[in-house]
């Protein structure tokens, strides 16, 4: 699994140092190798024909996590958050697919508005948008949380058209107010439903909340939490990748 920071290519650079006969030596043990090599290759033209014949390497399906902390992992070895056990579910199962995790701690649906062009700089196959859960706790409104998300997914279809896209969806405990409640959790299908993608319903269900599978705020889960929401990811995702 990618983490965000991984996509970038830094340059390295290599200083030397010596006087113009350190230089001097350096050419002549330089042109040694490329002379050796160059007679080398003469002497096999098996070599070349085999490079030009090489059939180009088909690159793995991206799948990109746009998230917050439950992306992020959160209090957990990312390689135990669920983007990294869906990682392992492709391995396991033989499928190149890479994840690549672009969760943040406490980001919202505007954040990932700002993030999105950075994001979507390289082209992926799949996307699978798990946001607004911060949205809620911070009791912004959900038709906000709303415009956000359909922005999100309608700016990558125009840069992206043929990803998949996933919706996770969210929920909010009633100590938010019931009406808040039962109105954000509304938002997700409707999304879903106007903008076609593909719908994970009530991602925490059964998690949030219990401390067998979450840490000690009750909020974030652990491991053994971070396996279900993975499980419930793989559920959806999986019989749209995999061909019956």
């Amino acid at each position: 699994m990618l983490q965000v920071s991984e996509l970038s290519n830094p340059t390295r650079s290599i200083q030397t140092d010596g006087g113009s006969m350190g230089r001097s030596i350096g050419r002549r043990f330089l042109g040694g190798i490329i002379g050796t090599f160059l007679v080398w290759i003469c002497s096999n033209p098996g070599v070349q024909a085999e490079e030009s014949d090489s059939t180009p390497k088909v690159p793995a399906p991206h799948i990109l996590v746009l998230g917050d902390s439950l992306a992020a992992g959160l209090g957990v070895d990312v390689s135990e958050s669920w983007p990294g056990v869906l990682q392992s579910k492709f391995q396991t199962n033989g499928l190149p697919h890479q994840v690549i995790n672009a969760g943040v701690s406490g980001d919202t649906t505007a954040g990932g508005v700002r993030r999105l062009n950075w994001l979507m700089r390289r082209p992926f196959d799949v996307l699978i948008l798990e946001l607004g859960g911060n949205d809620g706790l911070r009791g912004l409104p959900p038709s906000h949380t709303k415009t956000n998300l359909i922005n999100i997914i309608q700016r990558t279809r125009d840069r992206w058209p043929e990803t998949t896209i996933l919706l996770a969806g969210m929920q909010m405990p009633d100590t938010m107010g019931a009406d808040y409640a039962k109105e954000f959790m509304e938002i997700f299908p409707a999304v879903a439903k106007e903008t076609n993608v593909t719908l994970i319903p009530e991602f925490l269900e059964g998690i949030a909340g219990d401390p067998e599978l979450n840490q000690s705020d009750l909020i974030h889960p652990n491991a053994a939490g971070h396996r279900l929401l993975a499980d419930r990811v793989w559920k959806v995702l999986s019989p749209l990748l995999i061909p019956k």
